[in-house]
């Protein structure tokens, strides 16, 4: 049977597997290793990872994004804690209450901010909205970076927040499913970004990237990792056969083929937007600084689209998302833009 696998743009889940993140797993294929983690490219990506942010982290790998921001989100947060995110951060809109599930209840409380971005009045308000016994005391900031609507915070915003986590004695967790877009989209040091700015621990998202499956959960201060291995394995997220996770690791992170993937599906999703922003019926509802494009297109065009084959997702109420990757094509970039022009002229 001959399968249609023609190039969409809903998600960068599409997109198949890098490369080199390939040849990797392959060469892992060879031999009997040890299972678990005990095992010389689990050791070996765990370096490689201390090394790029120049820290000596603790780093666990899991299966996908979901797990890894509810297990750290969860081993920051006793029951009665909370966890302030955007009222569109993926943890509260497409998880389904998985945080509250790992940390046994502790509660999403949702701020409202331009652009998909928290900001340290919304925070502060939340964490001074009430100080008695009744309320879940809050305990950690969650930032999206990229964030949910393709915005990305500068590294001023960040430290900015970290003044007010500090002040109240809270941490910082970084969803960074999109992470390597986002540096790609600052052209700065990933350390920069992350520990140096005040963030605690990190989802080091691998699977938009380039990789089948794998997601890093990395502590960049080792106290906030004790016993974390146990909670992985408790949830069901400790591979066997760890050395196929880490040595995708290891495919993206060498010659830095993580931040050549982010910067291609970046210059491919700013490419569209120029050629598409200014057509009849077409208004960019947010700032296109990384990988995701959000477009309020006229319905008429939206229709066309889809009879067309095209795949996207409606998002934010009126929005159409469209997100390219590391394997987004201009040929197949330009038919798009061919489609969404013809739509408009009628």
């Amino acid at each position: 049977m001959k399968i249609k696998n023609e190039e969409q743009y809903a998600s960068d889940n599409y997109s198949g597997i890098s490369p080199e993140v390939l040849h990797a797993i392959k060469k892992a294929n060879d031999g009997s290793i040890r299972a678990y983690g005990e095992d010389i490219y689990t050791k070996m990506a765990t370096d490689k990872i201390r090394e790029i942010f120049e820290c000596d982290c603790e780093v666990f790998f899991v299966f996908n994004g979901t797990s890894a921001n509810a297990l750290s989100l969860a081993h920051m947060c006793q029951s009665y804690h909370s966890v302030i995110c955007h009222e569109l951060a993926h943890i509260e809109t497409d998880e389904c209450g998985a945080f509250a599930f790992a940390s046994n209840g502790s509660k999403l409380l949702l701020a409202k901010g331009e652009n998909g971005k928290l900001i340290p009045a919304a925070i502060e308000e939340l964490i001074t909205k009430r100080e008695d016994i009744h309320y879940p005391k809050p305990k950690v900031i969650s930032l999206t970076q990229s964030n949910e609507v393709g915005v990305v915070y500068t590294i001023d915003e960040i430290k900015a927040i970290k003044k007010i986590a500090k002040k109240h004695d809270l941490k910082i967790h970084m969803d960074g499913a999109r992470f390597a877009n986002a540096v790609a989209s600052l052209k700065c040091h990933p350390s920069e970004v992350t520990w140096k700015a005040g963030v605690d621990v990190l989802s080091f998202g691998g699977t938009k990237n380039g990789m089948a499956f794998g997601e890093a959960v990395v502590f960049f201060k080792k106290e906030l990792a004790e016993d974390f291995e146990y909670r992985v394995k408790q949830a069901g997220q400790l591979a066997s056969k760890m050395r196929f996770i880490a040595a995708q690791w290891l495919g993206l992170l060498e010659e830095d083929v993580w931040l050549k993937n982010a910067r291609h599906a970046n210059e491919m999703a700013q490419y569209f937007v120029s050629k598409v922003e200014d057509l009849h019926g077409v208004n960019l509802m947010f700032p296109c600084d990384a990988n995701e494009v959000f477009l309020k297109l006229k319905p008429e065009i939206e229709v066309e689209l889809r009879k067309k084959g095209w795949e996207f997702y409606g998002f934010i109420g009126v929005s159409n998302r469209f997100v390219f990757s590391w394997s987004s094509t201009q040929k197949r970039v330009d038919k798009l833009i061919h489609d969404i022009t013809l739509a408009s002229q009628h």
